[in-house]
């Protein structure tokens, strides 16, 4: 996890405008049938085997929500679960774990589905040098929680957002003049602007991998979809002199032959957008006796 775009700050936006969208001028629900000093626990539920991830958020949304809430997490976040774990308890005001459960499964699903997903991906090329890395095919408002949860899943982040890199892909090349022009126009932008950004360029074939080795400056080549035999040649003729990526239509059935090409990287975007949720629930356990006046 690049740890320069998880900071508190983005944290709290994000749980402040996810409470907006669900609460909005009440939960009428708990309001109605619930007392405002009543007592109550909950165990957070793991109902099927995998990765779990979301632990350290569910704490920060029950606590940002109602600080006197208390939660003691049972597991780690990366950590393997089987059904019937137990992955954490939270114990408090019953309005504020009711007004809360739904955003925190919500969360801990997705981002365990995602966590689960990368790292059965990532026993498939643990023989090869090849690390999978995530695109920016998110979720929108909720890509730090996405990436996040690729993270804990043992895969690699990729850039973040358009801002913390050059990425020229396949339309930037055809609209800029091909594969020198856009090179060229990218270097002249970071050097006039005093900005220190890394430059990929996606290529289709061997012949634009050549015409980027002939300009050269840049650090990532990306091989898009190609097929084995082209991609392993591209590799040889790129011979070390910056990073490779293979991307485009990768599957969990052409992923091994894929990273036994030799690519250092490979991106896949269904981490995040072809994902099925973890099953977890949050069930209330006992009632807590009424200790305050």
């Amino acid at each position: 996890m690049n740890k320069t775009y998880f900071t508190d700050e983005r944290f709290e936006q994000f749980i402040r405008s996810a409470f907006a969208e669900d609460i909005g001028d009440g939960d009428h629900s708990t309001l109605a049938a619930i007392p405002k000093d009543k007592k109550g626990k909950a165990e957070l539920i793991i109902k099927e085997d995998g990765i779990i991830a979301g632990l350290e958020l569910a704490k920060r949304i029950f606590q940002y929500y109602d600080y006197t809430l208390q939660v003691n997490l049972l597991l780690k976040d990366g950590q393997s679960v089987k059904e019937g774990d137990i992955g954490l308890t939270v114990e408090g005001k019953a309005a504020s774990i009711l007004t809360t459960e739904r955003l925190v499964l919500n969360c801990m699903q997705r981002m365990s589905g995602i966590a689960t997903h990368t790292h059965k991906l990532n026993q498939l090329i643990k023989h090869t040098k090849a690390k999978l890395l995530d695109t920016r095919k998110t979720t929108p408002n909720f890509r730090m929680m996405e990436k996040w949860a690729v993270s804990l899943g043992g895969g690699k982040n990729h850039r973040f957002a358009l801002y913390d890199m050059i990425m020229l892909k396949d339309n930037h090349v055809d609209f800029a003049g091909g594969i020198p022009a856009a090179i060229i126009a990218a270097k002249n932008y970071l050097k006039a602007r005093r900005l220190k950004l890394k430059i990929e360029i996606e290529t289709r074939n061997l012949e634009e991998v050549q015409q980027v080795l002939e300009i050269g400056g840049v650090d990532f080549i990306m091989l898009d979809n190609m097929d084995c035999e082209t991609m392993k040649k591209a590799v040889e003729m790129i011979s070390g002199t910056c990073l490779t990526e293979a991307s485009g239509g990768i599957t969990e059935d052409t992923l091994a032959k894929v990273a036994e090409c030799g690519v250092d990287y490979i991106s896949v975007g269904a981490l995040t957008h072809q994902v099925k949720s973890m099953d977890i629930s949050l069930k209330a356990v006992r009632q807590v006796q009424e200790t305050e006046a």
